[in-house]
C-alpha cells in the first residue's frame, strides 16, 4: 500500500507540469497566481518536492481542476467529467478529456471579432482536428484563407502556420489536438463488419 502511495505521489510532477504546459503558462506566472515560489513549483514538478496538501489546494484552483485529479484518485464508478472551462487568449476552452498528455479534446469558444487584431500565423508541434459547431471560423492556413461554417471539418499538421479569426459572432469548434503530431483515425463502421 505505501509503495502504492508513492508511486501515485511521484506522478503528480508530470500532471502539474503537463497542466501547466497546456494552458500555456510559465513558472513565474503561476507562481504569481499561486503564491508558491518558482524555486518550490520547478521542484515539485521535476518530483524532487514531495507534494503536500498545502501545495495542491492552490495549484488545483490556478489549474482549474478538482484535487483528485492532480493526484489521479482512483476511479469512484461515475463515468461523467465534470468540465471545467478556463479563458486561454480569450477564448473560453471546455476541456473533454481528463488526463494530461496525448490526444486531447476541447470545445472551443471564441468571442466575436477575435483576436482583435490582424490574425497572425503561428506553428508548433502536434496535428489538430477541428469541428465547427456554430457561427464561422476564419483559418488562415499556410497560403490559404478558409471559411468554416457548422458542419465543417479540418484536419491539419500545426508545423503548417496557421491562425484563426472571428467576424460579428461567436464560433464555437470541437477541438481535437494532439501534441506530438498523433493522427485522429475516425473508424467509419464498426470493427469486423464488411
Amino acid at each position: 500500500m505505501a509503495n502504492e502511495f508513492g508511486d501515485v505521489l511521484a506522478a503528480v510532477g508530470a500532471r502539474l507540469r503537463d497542466l501547466r504546459q497546456q494552458r500555456g503558462a510559465t513558472l513565474a506566472e503561476l507562481s504569481a497566481t499561486t503564491g508558491i515560489s518558482v524555486s518550490t513549483l520547478s521542484r515539485l514538478e521535476s518530483g524532487q518536492r514531495r507534494p503536500t496538501l498545502e501545495l495542491l489546494l492552490p495549484l488545483a484552483r490556478a489549474h482549474q481542476v478538482p484535487l483528485d485529479e492532480l493526484v489521479d484518485a482512483p476511479e469512484t464508478g461515475d463515468p461523467r467529467i465534470h468540465p471545467k472551462p478556463f479563458t486561454h487568449h480569450g477564448i473560453t476552452v471546455v476541456p473533454l478529456t481528463r488526463r494530461p498528455g496525448g490526444l486531447q479534446a476541447f470545445k472551443q469558444i471564441y468571442p466575436p471579432r477575435w483576436p482583435g487584431r490582424a490574425p497572425e500565423q503561428q506553428s508548433h508541434e502536434g496535428y489538430e482536428w477541428l469541428y465547427v459547431l456554430n457561427g464561422e471560423l476564419r483559418l488562415l492556413l499556410g497560403d490559404n484563407d478558409l471559411t468554416l461554417r457548422p458542419g465543417d471539418v479540418v484536419e491539419f499538421d500545426t508545423h503548417v502556420p496557421h491562425a484563426f479569426a472571428t467576424g460579428d459572432r461567436p464560433a464555437e469548434v470541437l477541438c481535437l489536438f494532439g501534441p506530438q503530431g498523433e493522427r485522429v483515425h475516425v473508424r467509419a463502421r464498426p470493427a469486423g463488419r464488411g
